[in-house]
C-alpha cells in the first residue's frame, strides 16, 4: 500500500467509527420519552420485552422552529426595508424642496409630482419673462380638505423672506395645471368678478393661465400696435397703468378677437364659461354701473354661477360704506337670479357661491398722503372687520394682506404679475372646493 492509500484508509476508518458513534448517541436521544420523571442523561434504554420505555417518532419541532425563525426574519426585513424606503423617499422630497430655498419639512409622497413648474410651456416664457410657478408656491404638507380650512390657511399664511414662495398656514393650497384650471372654471356657466383694479388684475392673471401666455395673456394684445407690444410685455401688463386698463374683461372678447389663444375649448371641447369682470369701485354705486352688472348676470337659475367681490380703497377703507356696497351688490345678484341670499339656519337651499376678497398690503411706494388712512394698520383692521361682516352675511372671505406684505408692490398699492397669479390660483382653490360647501 502506498503512503497516500494508508492515510486515506486510516482517515476512512476514523470517520466511519465517529459516524457510528454519533448515530448511536442520536438514537439514544430519540428514545428518551419515559412514563417517569427521570431526567438522567447517562442511561441506556432497556431492550427486554414489557419495558416501560416507548420508542418515539422523530420530532418535527426543530424544523418548525427553523421555519418560524426564517418567517420572522423575513417579515422584519420587509418592514425595515419599507420603512427605510419611506424615509429615503421623504428625504428625497425634502431635498427637492430645499433646492428651491424652501426650509419646511417633509412632503407627502402623494404630492411629489407637484414639484414641477406648470408655466414652463407658456408663450413668451424665458428671457425677460422667466417666471416659474415654483417661485410663487411650492407644495408642502397636506392639502386643505374643505373650503373653510382652505380660506383660513390662505388668508393667514406668509413668506420666508421677500418675494419667497407663499406658504398657507396649517394646510396647503394647490397649484393647478391649465387643464385643471379649465375644468374648475368649466363647472360654472358664469364666474363674475365685481370690484376695482385689484379684481381687474385678478381676472388678468386668470386669463394668463387659461391662455398660457405670460407675455400678453392678461391684456387685449390683438389690437396692440408695435409700441404697445413693447411697453406692455410680461410684468408690465400690470405695472404700467396704460397697459392694465387694456385688460381682458371677458372671455367673450377673447373668443371674438383671438379664439385660438384660449386653451380651455381645446382641452375641454364643451367648455363654455363666461369669465368676466364688472367694475364697481365705490359706494354709492352709480346707477349705470349697477344696471350694467344686472344685465351681465344670466337669470337662468339652473346654471351654476360664482361671484368674486372686492372693494375698499375707493371708499378709503370705510367699513360702513364697504358694507353698504356689499349689500347692494348682493341685492342685485339676488334680484336677478331669484336666489335667496344670506340664508340662515338649516335651510335646504344653499347660498350662491360668493367670495369677498379684501385689499392686499401697502408697500414702501405707497403715497405719503395715504399712509394713515390706507396704510397697513388700516388695511389689517379693515380686513378683520370685513371678515366678520362677511360671516354674518354667509359670504366667504379671503384676506390677501398676509400673502402680499412681503411681496413686490410696484406702486405701493398693486401687486405685479407674480402676486396676481397667486391670487388667481387662490380663487381657483376656492372654486374647486365649492362642491363640498354645506
Amino acid at each position: 500500500m502506498m503512503f497516500g492509500d494508508d492515510i486515506h484508509g486510516t482517515f476512512f476508518e476514523q470517520s466511519h467509527d465517529a459516524y457510528n458513534d454519533k448515530s448511536h448517541r442520536r438514537g439514544r436521544s430519540r428514545s428518551r420519552i419515559s412514563t417517569s420523571d427521570d431526567i438522567s442523561t447517562s442511561f441506556t434504554a432497556p431492550l427486554k420485552s414489557g419495558s416501560p420505555w416507548i420508542p418515539a417518532p422523530p420530532r418535527s419541532c426543530r424544523k418548525t422552529g427553523k421555519y418560524l425563525v426564517v418567517l420572522v426574519v423575513t417579515v422584519a426585513f420587509i418592514f425595515f426595508w419599507n420603512s427605510l424606503l419611506g424615509i429615503s423617499m421623504g428625504h428625497v422630497s425634502y431635498l427637492k424642496i430645499r433646492e428651491y430655498g424652501f426650509p419646511l419639512g417633509f412632503l407627502p409622497e402623494s404630492r411629489t409630482r407637484e414639484l414641477k413648474d406648470t408655466l414652463v410651456g407658456y408663450k413668451h416664457r424665458g428671457g425677460d419673462c422667466n417666471v416659474s410657478s415654483l417661485d410663487l408656491h411650492i407644495p408642502f404638507g397636506s392639502i386643505c380638505p374643505d373650503r373653510n380650512s382652505m380660506l383660513t390657511a390662505m388668508s393667514s399664511g406668509g413668506r420666508v423672506g421677500k418675494d419667497s414662495p407663499y406658504v398657507p398656514r396649517g394646510c396647503d393650497m394647490r397649484w393647478f395645471s391649465t387643464l385643471e384650471a379649465c375644468e374648475i372654471l368649466g363647472r360654472y356657466s358664469q364666474v363674475i368678478l365685481v370690484g376695482d383694479s385689484m379684481l381687474r388684475h385678478v381676472i388678468g392673471a386668470l386669463n394668463i393661465l387659461i391662455r398660457e401666455d405670460l407675455g400678453y395673456g392678461g391684456v387685449t394684445d390683438w389690437n396692440f400696435d408695435a409700441e404697445e407690444k413693447r411697453k406692455c410685455f410680461c410684468n408690465n401688463q400690470f405695472d404700467v397703468h396704460d397697459c392694465s386698463v387694456q385688460g381682458i374683461f371677458s372671455t367673450a372678447d377673447v373668443i371674438e378677437h383671438d379664439p385660438l389663444s384660449l386653451m380651455c375649448p381645446k382641452l375641454i371641447p364643451e367648455w363654455n364659461t363666461d369669465l368676466r369682470i364688472e367694475q364697481m369701485v365705490r359706494y354709492p354705486i352709480p346707477d349705470e354701473e349697477r344696471r350694467r352688472f344686472e344685465r351681465a348676470i344670466d337669470p337662468n337659475p339652473s346654471q351654476l354661477k360664482a361671484f368674486v367681490l372686492g372693494h375698499g380703497l375707493w371708499n378709503n377703507l370705510d367699513v360702513d360704506q364697504a358694507v353698504n356696497w356689499l349689500d347692494l351688490v348682493l341685492d342685485t345678484i339676488e334680484s336677478k337670479t331669484g336666489a335667496r341670499m344670506r340664508l340662515r339656519g338649516r335651510s335646504p337651499r344653499k347660498n350662491l357661491p360668493i367670495l369677498l376678497m379684501t385689499p392686499n398690503a401697502a408697500g414702501e411706494k405707497k403715497p405719503d398722503e395715504w399712509i394713515v388712512s390706507q396704510g397697513n394698520k388700516a388695511l389689517v383692521r379693515f380686513e378683520h372687520a370685513m371678515a366678520v361682516h362677511a360671516a354674518k352675511k354667509r359670504v366667504d372671505h379671503l384676506g390677501t394682506w398676509n400673502m402680499s406684505i412681503q411681496a413686490t408692490l410696484y406702486d405701493g398699492v398693486h401687486m405685479d404679475m407674480r402676486g396676481n397669479l397667486l391670487k388667481a390660483m387662490m380663487v381657483l382653490n376656492w372654486l374647486n372646493l365649492l362642491d363640498a360647501r354645506g
